[in-house]
């Protein structure tokens, strides 16, 4: 058996797994146990309090190895400095959020110096991101980015990713720092190649930022831990897209500070021929809502739902109530239907923003069809995670993700005609953990999921 654990923000999720068949033995949850401000406490308090659980029908639990991933804390924190906004940051923005992390500050050549020096005392990332220039192109840009930055008076662990001829002159500006060299996300335009920058954030996220939150005083917590919660995430996506054969999967996961919106899709070639002119697009995406939660994010979240129509005036006073109180569970029927049309609000918003939409236009050309983000029209499977869908009533699934699905009359590129299913038992975490040392059972639980039962969404 293999413990695969989900240290959240709010709640710690545990699956259990044959580590041959890929088999979901069982699955509980417990809030995750933060420190208090006096150091009290450990975040394997609660992970203790699930094996326990579990130990009441399957002993062998205090045996099992454990692989772990974890946002607690406040996630992974990124910040991206580029040289050019419409391509190199751009570019670098993509490639810190399908690593798993949450985007804290974009800069660039143009920015100014105060916006630099907010890295030490204002957006206070984790890891910053360094990129700039093509190979064979610009080298200015990358080193005066890496002058900047160690100028700010930040000096925490720095991921650079930029032109391959100045990558090494930029390191060593950054005497000091941790420094990793990975391969130029943008080696060309129109080419856009994340999976080295996406290692190094992970590896700089395991070594420089887990112990660095102080969520527990044991050595096995940083040892079990092999990455950033949405990374590992977005891995389970990949895999249960190869797995299914489908024409595309999104995953919407809505969450109490932020709505992530996972996807893979097989690329248009129209895309292709439109990205070479900034940057291009790639099948596996993932953006974060950072206004859009549940809780923390409430009160935004019903501001932007009220804008664009999706929910009422009267809503608000629970959008505060819940702003203030992250930790409310629902206790009525009316709290319930409250959290759902949060919910709903939240998770329409951050789908069209992942989405985009199709446009008929008049321009110089005559009329032509102006498409933005990502087009999931033709995606076959729609998978909904958070707590607000695992624990709904008969009927809170459907209220939740109605808007999500069907032909948009305003052109939002949705899903039109997908299976819609819900992660129950949060095992997309569990496959991302287990790809790479369980690579079939990983693909039998991601399998497990994309058979379970429908949910019908309109």
């Amino acid at each position: 058996m293999i413990l695969c654990v989900d240290f959240g923000s709010t709640f710690t999720k545990v699956a259990l797994v044959d580590e041959h068949s890929g088999e979901l033995l069982a699955a509980t949850s417990h809030g995750t146990t933060i420190p208090d401000h006096r150091g009290r406490g450990d975040v394997l308090d609660g992970l203790e309090a699930c094996r326990t659980e579990l130990a009441r029908t399957h002993p062998g639990v205090r045996d099992a190895e454990v692989l772990a991933c974890s946002s607690a804390g406040g996630g992974l924190r990124i910040a991206v400095v580029g040289s050019e906004e419409l391509v190199t940051t751009e570019a670098a923005r993509r490639v810190a959020l399908s690593s798993g992390g949450k985007v804290v500050a974009v800069l660039s050549r143009a920015s100014e110096d105060a916006s630099y020096r907010g890295l030490q005392h204002t957006s206070c990332p984790d890891v910053v991101l360094l990129t700039g220039g093509t190979d064979g192109g610009d080298e200015d840009g990358i080193l005066l980015g890496a002058r900047r930055v160690a100028a700010s008076g930040w000096r925490g662990p720095v991921v650079v990713a930029g032109n391959s001829t100045a990558g090494a002159r930029a390191a060593s500006l950054l005497g000091g720092f941790p420094v990793v060299l990975a391969d130029n996300v943008v080696p060309r335009i129109g080419v856009l190649e994340p999976e080295s920058a996406r290692r190094a954030i992970r590896g700089m996220f395991l070594t420089h930022v887990i112990g660095g939150k102080h969520l527990s005083r044991r050595a096995d917590f940083t040892a079990m831990v092999r990455g950033a919660t949405p990374d590992l995430v977005l891995t389970g996506v990949e895999v249960l897209a190869a797995e299914t054969g489908a024409n595309g999967v999104v995953v919407v996961d809505i969450g109490g500070a932020t709505t992530d919106v996972h996807s893979v899709v097989r690329l248009d070639p129209e895309d292709a021929v439109l990205s070479r002119e900034v940057v291009a697009s790639t099948p596996v995406t993932r953006t974060v809502e950072g206004d859009l939660g549940m809780r923390w994010s409430a009160l935004s979240t019903w501001e932007a739902g009220l804008a664009s129509g999706l929910v009422e005036e009267d809503l608000r006073p629970a959008a505060v109530r819940r702003s203030r109180e992250p930790s409310l569970l629902p206790a009525t029927d009316a709290e319930r239907h409250e959290d759902q049309q949060l919910a709903a609000a939240a998770a329409t918003l951050a789908l069209r923003r992942h989405a985009g939409r199709s446009r008929v236009v008049v321009g110089p050309d005559g009329r032509v069809v102006e498409r933005t983000g990502k087009d999931l029209r033709q995606v076959d499977l729609l998978v909904g995670s958070g707590g607000v869908l695992r624990h709904a009533a008969p009927g809170g699934v459907e209220r939740v993700l109605a808007g999500l699905v069907g032909p948009s009359t305003e052109g939002w590129q949705q899903p039109e005609h997908p299976r819609v299913v819900v992660d129950r038992e949060c095992v997309l975490a569990a496959v991302g953990l287990l790809t790479e040392r369980r690579p079939s059972a990983a693909a039998a639980l991601a399998r497990s999921l994309s058979t379970c039962d429908e949910t019908p969404a309109t």
